[in-house]
């Protein structure tokens, strides 16, 4: 239970870290693989994040994985039709907010990644595509093999993670729900709050260490 609904959705997130241009030139779902691969030897081996450091933690997401993550789109798609009538500094908070709240969120278990492993599953694409979904099986730890899917498109040279899907699941649909209830009852001004607090919290409860 602890793989599925606390580490696989962490994995997603975190799936894209790279070290250079050249894995932006691969096949989407060879990408993956490789990155996935690393990141998971990455976390096994670093004691800093083992022990809850979450500075060290932000860091390494904002060093490897943002620059892979469109995480405007995606956090449009959770903020719905009221991204448009946003301001351009409300965006940038509820990106901002977005961003810390699913890194709090799943900080703790990157202490738990141990034996975990990617399996790509068949692709069906075409070289003009822009847009594709990237399906993988999670292996190790207890189970059955869980499934663990990517949205990710095009832009130039680059592919980029825009959803994920844990578990029959996509990430933005999640939010939306929840997000489109906050803003409904207190605006945009309210979600950014909600966040905020919920980020304070996390932070007050000291679950991981800075």
């Amino acid at each position: 239970m602890f793989i599925k609904r606390i580490l696989l959705p962490l994995l997603a997130v975190l799936g894209f870290v790279s070290s250079g241009v050249a894995l932006a030139q691969q096949a989407p779902d060879a990408l993956i693989k490789q990155v996935s691969d690393e990141v998971i030897e990455t976390l096994k081996s670093d004691k800093a994040i083992q022990s809850g450091n979450v500075q060290k933690i932000f860091a390494l997401v904002d060093a490897k994985v943002m620059p892979h993550v469109n995480f405007q789109r995606m956090t449009a798609a959770c903020v719905g039709r009221y991204w448009r009538t946003a301001t351009p500094e409300q965006q940038k908070r509820l990106q901002d907010e977005f961003k810390t709240l699913l890194i709090r969120t799943y900080a703790g278990a990157l202490t738990q990644v141990r034996d975990q492993s990617v399996q790509l599953k068949p692709m069906r694409s075409s070289p003009e595509d822009t847009e594709v979904i990237v399906r993988t099986e999670v292996r190790g730890g207890r189970g059955d093999p869980i499934q663990l899917d990517y949205r990710l498109e095009k832009s130039g040279n680059d592919w980029r993670i825009y959803d994920v899907n844990v578990l029959g699941v996509w990430l933005v649909e999640q939010y939306r729900n929840s997000f489109a209830q906050e803003i409904g009852a207190n605006g945009v001004d309210g979600l950014i709050a909600k966040l905020a607090e919920k980020n304070k919290a996390s932070t007050n409860a000291g679950g991981t260490k800075s």
